[in-house]
């Protein structure tokens, strides 16, 4: 209930502004891990996220706006700043802008729509917590021990015990979050979780309006967002009802990769890549083994041709050896022979040689014989 949580030099942090952006932080962190997680592209969310700032802004302020039409026509800037606002009117057009968006991008608008509600509760949470720092969308006046009372100088009436609605809104928000984080884990036809989000809303603020006390408008006997909220939950259990029925169609998401891709076909492709995988596995594995005999095969050839080639090397060298040894015996005779033939003439020879000088001998003999005579 304290708004300027603190200065900074002539800058003053206030409550309410840093409730939201918190909010904002944790809902974008939230739904990138769950888009993470279930392997479909994050950044459609950040556009989202600037989408529901853009249009929850400016639809938030244009049905503040309406409801307040005599008081804005005589003070126009009074209604023209940085406070002032319905919510139903931030998500009323943000939606639409996000529906044509997805539209013109050619995505499915229910998956994601689906994916940020429930940071949407969460977020919601947060900016409700900054309203009872500031004092706006206080509550009637009470004698409970539950009531509060506001300082001077906040949007709230001072000095008497008001309900907490800002509060109860707060433990609201963060309630249905947390319904819809679980519902996520079992409804998935596409648009349930955020018509389910519509009903649990428009439910709560109905009720609440009973123990609210600012002025935002009425329509008969309902507050202006409980007149809304009437066609917010008829239009919610129509959207459910609807969503749950209906034959779900492969939506169009962004994969993490950024190939647009159905969910069903986002499957179906996996089990194909996974199967795809396993057979090129086989594939491979016979391949391998294919090859491995085929190398045996060679190998074994191989040796046969090499033990073949190593008996013909091993006969040719017997061959060789043995016109070797044929080659040296026959050398050897030969040189035998001459070596013989050699011996024979020599013999001979001396023969000759001895015969001749015999003779000689005789001759000379004879020739003194006679002249003896």
């Amino acid at each position: 209930m304290y708004n300027d949580l603190f200065h900074i030099g002539r800058f003053t942090i206030h409550g309410y502004g840093t409730m939201i952006a918190i909010g904002v932080l944790v809902a974008v962190g939230v739904a990138i891990l769950r888009c993470k997680k279930q392997k479909i592209d994050p950044e459609p969310i950040l556009d989202l996220v600037l989408i529901g700032l853009i249009g929850g802004f400016a639809g938030g302020k244009l049905l503040f706006i309406i409801v307040e039409w005599k008081n804005f026509i005589h003070n126009p800037k009074g209604y023209l700043g940085g406070s002032g606002f319905v919510v139903y009117g931030g998500i009323i057009l943000a939606v639409v802008i996000g529906v044509i968006y997805f539209k013109l991008k050619k995505m499915d608008f229910l998956t994601y729509w689906d994916m940020i509600m429930p940071e949407i509760s969460l977020a919601q949470g947060f900016g409700r917590i900054g309203c009872f720092l500031a004092g706006c969308c206080y509550g009637a006046e009470t004698h409970s021990h539950f009531g509060v009372v506001f300082p001077e100088g906040s949007f709230a009436p001072a000095g008497v015990k008001l309900w907490p609605t800002q509060l109860m809104m707060s433990a609201g928000n963060f309630i249905i979050a947390g319904i819809l984080f679980l519902a996520s884990k079992k409804l998935k036809k596409r648009g349930q979780i955020g018509s389910l989000y519509l009903i649990l809303y428009a439910i709560g603020r109905f009720g609440i309006e009973f123990l609210r006390n600012d002025h935002r408008g009425t329509v008969g006997v309902f507050s202006t967002s409980q007149f809304i909220s009437l066609f917010i939950v008829v239009i919610g259990i129509g959207l459910f009802v609807w969503r749950t029925l209906a034959e779900d169609k492969k939506p169009v998401v962004e994969t993490a990769k950024g190939t647009k891709k159905s969910s069903g076909e986002k499957k179906s492709v996996e089990d194909k890549k996974s199967a795809e995988s396993e057979e090129s596995k086989k594939n491979a594995e016979s391949e391998n083994s294919e090859k491995s005999a085929k190398k045996e095969e060679t190998a074994t050839d191989d040796e046969i041709k090499e033990n073949e080639s190593d008996a013909v090397t091993a006969e040719d060298a017997e061959t060789e050896n043995a016109e070797t040894e044929d080659t040296e015996a026959e050398n050897t005779d030969a040189e035998e022979t001459e070596f013989a033939d050699t011996i024979l003439e020599g013999a001979a020879s001396l023969r000759a040689e001895i015969e001749e000088s015999l003779a000689e001998e005789g001759a000379a003999e004879t020739e003194d014989g006679e002249a003896t005579e």
